[in-house]
Formats: structure tokens, sequence, C-alpha cells
């Protein structure tokens, strides 16, 4: 439910570090805003090429990204502060167990290449020999509960979070996994482009056993092994629009059922080796998953669970391994991304490290760059958004006012977190030191194992964040009915918050953050969770049949964009985004209507407020993203591509029609009939 999540881009909030510094004038020159409008596109054709045409003109793609955008933008502008902050912590030498230290034993063992080159895949050889000497299907099964410990994800996926039903409670959830492409879909589309990953993808895996020491011919053997095994595994999963029914991807079981329905997994040993003590229940995503593993864990032969499970603990750790082994996961991953050229060594080292210890680093971030007179700014959005939906739910005419109650009392309770945690997480049991990169790694991703894993039987913490203050992302969680706005994702790029104008703001961060991530909340999924975070239907019957009759609108708006090659947007699957994306657009519009800026109607760079709101906006998705990369976000991500996130909820609210005269006949103009109005 992330509203920049597709891009995973890892960004800072320093650039509010500006906003401390005093008695500066606005910068002068062109307005920011009117300079990314390219004038050669008339915004009734095509709003997202008119808006940010020119700046996607004049900023190609770099070779080693799969996008670029205003994401990007804050995330360079970052890099350069994140690695000075390691390189100090290298020459601090800090106490061992301080933040200082951690930090910067990760960057030094990240960035010895030498020892990194010497050390080749030599860093696996215990868990490739403890994998050698498996025999049978227990072995496998423990040796599959050691790797899930190192963030080795083999066999399934697992997780610890609030039960959904009782979000009180911490539950112990199942899920489908364990494939080598991003989804069932790739195993079996038959387009030209995922028949090439597929290709692409068997020949690197004979590339994994030939670094593994195997020739030619039993390589290719075993590549064909574990494809085909991954292949059946696909087959008992299901398709991304049917993991958006949380009530079908909830089946409730203890561990007995569970023993029952994949006797060949054995449950206790399993649990136990991955450290789950006194569990009752298990939370089970896809019973006819782990039906279908069943079979297989009987009927496979074991080498080629052996080699399966070699494959998977070579690509997960390749990028912390030396630079041959990184290469052949690169060479797959360009057809995935269309990226032609590795990022540089220190900036993988930063991401890395953003994934082990983003929030110790968070700690050091907020220190000097978080503003508060910022903070205070968006914590009024966030309210002034929230009177807008309170308004606009009062107002509704297809909601009983038994449904619309309980609306408001789910709304008034929403809790908003912004900027960054009150409480930090305690790093200090987390061992870092200057030995194999890898090691390291493996080290912290079982920290976090540990770290989700003793979190059954506790009470919720409710104040925990998932996302560290740097993160260029939001969220909302059902669960805790909250929404999370870190520090980052209100960044402008070389911008101070205060030479934002209100009509930009509003556009921004009300209507692309703030009333985006509440509208999750009453979205498709976000609807069926109550006021404390239960799946529970609060509905009236007739109400939620007006509702899905609304969603499925929106449903066959989608469908109808083709961003890609023969790809459509699938519409179902991206609908409870392109809700929040309309729902934001339309409460950040009403906040913004009752300000000054507003109502003084004063233009800005030549654009009235109406068409800066809009525009602001768009300038949340100004990315420009390659072929590969935007074919692959199509068939396995919930979010629709950047440009319909603009183009597709615009042309559904008259004000937009207003500001740029959109008239009848032009490409983005739709019939009033053809309009979705849910919120």
């Amino acid at each position: 439910m992330n509203v920049k999540c597709f891009f995973s881009v890892v960004v800072s909030a320093v650039c509010f570090a500006a906003c401390k510094e005093s008695g500066k004038d606005q910068q002068s020159g062109p307005d920011f805003l009117a300079a990314t409008i390219d004038t050669t596109i008339r915004p009734e054709n095509d709003f997202f090429g008119y808006a940010n045409g020119a700046w996607v003109k004049n900023n190609p793609i770099p070779s080693d990204e799969s996008a670029w955008g205003i994401g990007y933008l804050v995330d360079k502008e970052i890099y350069i502060r994140l690695r000075k902050i390691n390189e100090n912590a290298v020459a601090e030498k800090a106490a061992k167990g301080t933040i200082s230290q951690k930090i910067g034993d990760f960057w030094y063992s990240g960035m010895d290449s030498v020892e990194i080159e010497k050390q080749g895949i030599s860093p696996l050889k215990a868990d490739l020999d403890k994998i050698a000497a498996i025999k049978n299907e227990t072995d496998l099964v423990r040796m599959a509960a050691a790797l899930e410990r190192k963030g080795v994800g083999v066999l399934f996926s697992s997780s610890v979070t609030q039960d959904d039903k009782n979000s009180a409670s911490m539950a112990f959830y199942l899920w489908q996994g364990g494939l080598g492409l991003p989804n069932r879909d790739y195993y079996f589309n038959t387009d030209e482009r995922t028949t090439g990953i597929r290709k692409g993808y068997q020949e690197y895996l004979v590339k994994v056993f030939r670094r593994l020491g195997q020739d030619s011919l039993a390589a290719s053997a075993s590549a064909k092994g574990v494809y085909d095994l991954e292949t059946r595994m696909a087959k008992s999963s299901r398709k991304l629009a049917d993991l958006r029914d949380p009530y079908k991807n909830y089946n409730k079981m203890d561990l007995g059922r569970l023993q029952k329905l994949s006797p060949n997994l054995n449950w206790s040993l399993y649990l136990a080796d991955i450290g789950v003590k006194n569990l009752d229940s298990v939370i089970v995503g896809q019973p006819e998953f782990y039906t279908g593993l069943n079979n297989e864990i009987k009927t496979s032969d074991i080498e080629v669970w052996r080699n399966y499970l070699r494959a998977r603990l070579v690509t997960s750790s390749a990028s912390f391994l030396d630079s041959s082994t990184f290469a052949d996961l690169f060479e797959f991953r360009k057809l995935l991304s269309g990226v032609t050229q590795q990022r540089p060594r220190w900036k993988r080292v930063l991401m890395a490290e953003e994934e082990t210890m983003g929030e110790a680093l968070g700690q050091l971030f907020v220190k000097e760059y978080f503003s508060e007179q910022a903070k205070e700014r968006y914590i009024q959005l966030v309210e002034a958004i929230r009177d807008a939906y309170r308004e606009r739910i009062i107002k509704l005419t297809w909601m009983s006012d038994s449904t619309k109650q309980k609306a408001l009392v789910k709304l008034a309770k929403m809790t908003r977190k912004v900027g960054y945690p009150d409480k930090w997480k305690d790093f200090s049991s987390l061992e870092i030191d200057r030995g194999p990169f890898v090691l390291n790694m493996q080290r912290a991703r079982e920290w976090w194992h540990v770290y989700s894993i003793n979190k059954l039987g506790k009470p919720v913490d409710r104040d925990e964040w998932e996302m560290s203050p740097q993160t260029y992302n939001a969220y909302y969680s059902p669960s805790n009915n909250e929404i999370v706005l870190p520090a980052g994702i209100f960044v402008i790029p070389g911008k101070r918050d205060e030479e934002l104008d209100d009509a930009f703001v509003y556009g921004y961060a009300a209507a692309s953050t703030i009333g985006h991530e509440i509208t999750h909340g009453f979205d498709d999924q976000g609807r069926q969770y109550d006021e404390k975070g239960n799946l529970h239907n609060w509905w009236q019957p007739s109400d939620e049949q007006k509702f899905n009759e609304r969603a499925r609108a929106i449903i066959q708006q989608y469908n109808e964009f083709n961003p890609v090659d023969t790809l459509h947007v699938n519409g179902d699957a991206t609908q409870g985004e392109n809700i929040a994306d309309l729902g934001g657009l339309l409460l950040g519009l009403d906040a913004f209507k009752k300000t000054e800026s507003f109502k003084k109607g004063e233009k800005i760079g030549g654009l009235t407020p109406l068409q800066r709101y809009f525009l602001g906006y768009t300038y949340g998705w100004m990315y420009d993203t390659k072929k590969e990369s935007l074919a692959q976000q199509v068939m396995t991500d919930v979010h629709s591509p950047a440009r319909e996130r603009v183009n597709g909820p615009m042309v559904n609210i008259p004000e937009f029609y207003e500001a740029f005269g959109i008239k009848s006949g032009s490409p983005m103009y739709r019939a009033d009939s053809l309009r979705v109005n849910i919120w």
C-alpha cells in the first residue's frame, strides 16, 4: 500500500537541513514547476507528457538505473552525505557495540573489494557443505529453516505480523514463494519479452552451477532440474490479482491441520529450527500452494532439491560476493530492469546498509537534517486532509447513514506518524565486524529474523515504524489503522521547504502522499478492516454492493491502459492504488480550496493555483522508465506506471477540465457517464 514503493528508492530528509537557514531569499530564476512543462504537448492530449515532458527530454535515464525521476534525484542528493557519514565512522574507530562502530565496520567490509575478490564464494562454503550433506526430506526441511534464518528465501515465504482478524495479537503467516523469477506469470506467459526472460534465467542458472564447480553438461542438467521444479511450484501459486482478497488469503489453522495439509514438511521441526516456540496456530495464505509443495518434496529427486537450495543461496548472496559472481546475476537482471551498467560499489553498499541498519542511520540523520518547522507543516496537512475526508463521507449520496457513522469513527481513530519514530530500535545485539561482507549481511538478516520471531506472544508495538526516516516512501497499515509518513517522502531536491508554495505542496504532498495513504484505509482492501485494525465487515450489504460497482468502474478504466508492448495494466490488481490516487487528488483539492492561497487566485510562474495543484501532483510522478523495468512493473506490481497514475485519476475530476480547458473529443476527455466517483 505504499505510494512510491515500486521505484524502491531510498532517500533522505536532508534537504530539510536548509530549513534551518534563516534570512535567505527565495531562489531567483524560472519557476521550477513551470520549467518541467513541455509546451509542444497539449495538456488535453497527454497531461503527463505536458507536465513532465521537458524534464524527461532533458534528463535521460542513466545506464546504471532502470528509471529516473524525482525520487532518484533526492536519492542522488543524499548519497554523498551518506557516504561521508560512513567514511567518518570508519575513521572514528568507535567503541565496539556502538552505532558508529557497526556503521563503520559494515562500510569497511563492503568496500574492501580486494578482500572480497580474494574470497570469491568461499564465505558460503559452510552453507554449501551443509546443503551437500542433505540426504532426506527431514534434512531438506532443516536446511530450509537454516537458510530462512539468514534471509535466504526458499520453499515458501513466512512472516510475523498482526493477525488480520485480531490486530492486538501477532500471528505467524505462511505465504507462497520460493521462486527464482518475480512471480508465477513469468513461468507461463508467452509474449516475446517474458519468453526471453525465462531463457535468460535458465542461462543464469547454468552459470551458477558452473561457478559452483560443475562441468558444462552437469551444470545444464542441474539448471534444468531447478527450473522445472520452480515451474511446478509456480503452477500451484496464485496470480497477483488473487492475492488482493484478504478473506480468501486468510486460512487460520492449528499445527495439526497444517501438518495434514503438507505431511511431508516436518512443521514442528521447521518451526523449532527458526526459533518459533509455543505456537498454537498459523495463518496460511494459499493452502493449495502448500499442497503442491508437499507433493514436490515427496516426488522430486533430493539432488534437485540440493541444487535448488544452492541456486537460491548463491543468488541471494551474489550482490555481496566477488565481482564475477555478481556480474552473472547482473547480466540476468538486465533483462528485467533494462539497466546496462552496474551501480558503483559504494552505492550498492549504501543500499545494503539501508536494508540492514536503516533506522540506525536514521538516528544520525534526524539529529541534523529534519526541521521541526517542516514536521509541523505536514502534521497540519494530515489534519486538513482528514477534515476534507470527513466532509466527503458526510456528503456521500450512495452510502447509508449506518455505514457512514462507522467510516467516520475509523477515520477519526486513524493514527498519524510523521517524520521519524519517537522510539528507536535497539541494534546493540547486532554483530557487525570487518570480516566477509556477505557474512555481515547474513548476520544482519538473521538479527531481523530473530527480531521478528520474538514478537510472537508479546503485545503489539503500535509505535514501531516499518520504514526509516530517510525513506522516500509512505504507507497505510490496515492492522494499526495508521498512516506512516517518513521525512524523505516530502523532499524536493534543491528546495527549502519554505520555498514551496501551498498549491504545489497540496498537490505534491497532501494529494499524492497524505490523501493517498488515508484513502487506503477505505480502498478495496483497507475498507474491509475496522477502526481497530481487524478484518471485519462493518458495511451494510447494500453499501458494499455500491462500493464494488464503483470499484469495477476504475478497474475497467485502467484495464484500457497499454503502457508497454502488448501488456495492459491489470485493473483488478492495481485497483487499491488507483482508488487511493483518485481519492488523494480529490481530498487534496478539497483541502486546498480552503486556503488563502487558493482564494487569492494569484499566479506563480504564469500558472493559476488550480493548475499548480494538478502540476504539483504530477511532479510527484516525474519519472521515465526503461521498457524492461516497465514490463516487470506491469506484471508484478500493484501500482500502475507513473504516466497512468497521472492521466488515470485526472480525467475523473471536473476541476482538472476547468484548469486546463479540456474539451470533449480530446484524448484526456472522459464522458461524465464514464468518470469514476467513489469517495
